[in-house]
């Protein structure tokens, strides 16, 4: 699903990647964990290809057998799109719109049908138990909730991998616990990839392997 090797970034003379190799398997759940100004953050937009590794020689980045060094900025941005789905420690909704149509929005981008993708998003919405709540803007919702809907917008274009950091992050310590399990039924019930990025202990131990950087590097 993900294949990496000898990612480096460098931010001016800061050489915050040091050469990481990385392969993640479809329907796995990786954690990614280390102390602040470990990498962490940096890897994740590397492979959620938000940013763009320096370019060293041996340097693989593969995802879903797509090499993604080798596309363009309008290519890369709709692989992104399709194939890419993305949830933040702040939730990222649109204020002005509902719940249901910020989980729409994604599929809007790629052209897909109003009534299509309508009624995925209520589809969506109603497996994660927000039936009730497609109609209400995100101040109208709980944190927990709004979590929930930034999940649907997530997954409304099925994409093979979800890329968190930091998602429970903001939540408190029951939202937190209900949208670790969520992830787990997603892979279970879905076989959903994710690549989390977390400081939280219990969801990092919880993930099928959980790496550990240390400087640049995955320590093990």
């Amino acid at each position: 699903m993900i294949q990496a090797k000898n990612l480096h970034k460098y931010y001016d003379q800061l050489h915050v990647l040091k050469g990481v190799d990385l392969h993640i398997q479809k329907g796995e759940i990786v954690s990614i964990v280390g102390a602040s100004g470990a990498g962490k953050t940096t890897l994740l937009q590397i492979l959620g290809t938000l940013d763009k590794p320096t370019v060293e020689s041996g340097i693989e980045l593969r995802i879903n057998n797509e090499d993604i060094l080798t596309m363009n900025d309008k290519t890369l941005s709709k692989f992104r799109n399709l194939n890419l789905g993305f949830i933040f420690q702040f939730h990222q909704l649109l204020p002005e719109f509902t719940a249901l149509e910020n989980v729409c929005i994604p599929a809007f981008i790629a052209n897909k049908s109003k009534e299509e993708t309508e009624t995925e998003a209520k589809k969506l919405l109603t497996y994660l138990g927000l039936s009730h709540r497609m109609n209400h803007k995100p101040n109208e919702l709980s944190g927990g909730e709004q979590q929930r809907v930034a999940v649907a917008r997530a997954l409304i274009n099925k994409p093979a991998i979800i890329f968190a950091d930091e998602p429970s992050g903001n939540l408190d310590t029951a939202s937190a616990e209900n949208l670790h399990q969520l992830f787990f039924k997603l892979r279970d019930e879905l076989g959903q990839t994710f690549v989390i990025v977390t400081h939280n202990e219990e969801l990092a131990n919880m993930a099928d392997r959980k790496l550990i950087m240390v400087d640049g590097l995955i320590s093990n």
